[in-house]
């Protein structure tokens, strides 16, 4: 399996934009977070998490997202990572066809937004910090659709495939993201 140092590496050389960074750096947490719940491999979960969008700078997304996914299975070919994580990464995003089997698919699916509409909440509160957000400040945020608009709230909601409720999958999420709140500076 790729070191996370290695993934780290991957990441700096092909994606510049912090944020995007951070986003990674999210995903991977609550990835590892679910594992850990739900008794999955967490070094499998969490480095799905980390890499799933490590081609977001070499495809444009917005005019062919159908690529976005595919071509971070080209970029990690010559990597040591399993065909297991290599799913994973493209059941992330719908468009690439790929169907959501596995519990991992389908936490990845539900995992990927869940870090907008963690964020976006952080960034409403006085202080802009992690550690003063509550779950169910995010709860009542899911439910007002024109807030964090460009949060697929489909996806999120599809964490009740794994028997998981929204509920739960919002405080274990936060719980994983306040764990690196240093790293996401927030």
């Amino acid at each position: 399996m790729i070191s996370r140092e290695d993934a780290l590496a991957l990441i700096r050389e092909h994606v510049k934009n912090e944020n995007s960074i951070k986003h990674m750096l999210a995903t991977e947490s609550i990835m590892k977070e679910l594992a850990l719940h739900f008794n999955q491999d967490e070094v499998l979960w969490s480095r799905a998490g980390l890499l799933h969008d490590l081609d977001m700078e070499k495809t444009n997304y917005l005019e062919h997202p159908e690529t976005h996914g595919l071509t971070t299975i080209e970029l990690l070919k010559d990597e040591d990572v399993p065909q297991e994580l290599l799913d994973i990464i493209l059941a992330h995003n719908e468009m690439t066809g790929t169907e959501r089997i596995t519990l991992a698919q389908k936490c990845i699916y539900a995992a990927d937004p869940m870090t907008g509409l963690i964020v976006a909440s952080a960034l409403v509160t006085p202080s802009k910090k992690l550690n003063d957000l509550k779950s169910e400040s995010i709860l009542k945020r899911s439910h007002e659709l024109r807030f964090a608009a460009g949060v697929k709230r489909e996806a999120i909601n599809s964490i009740t495939e794994t028997g998981l409720s929204l509920e739960e999958l919002i405080t274990l999420s936060l719980k994983a993201m306040k764990s690196i709140s240093n790293d996401l500076n927030l």
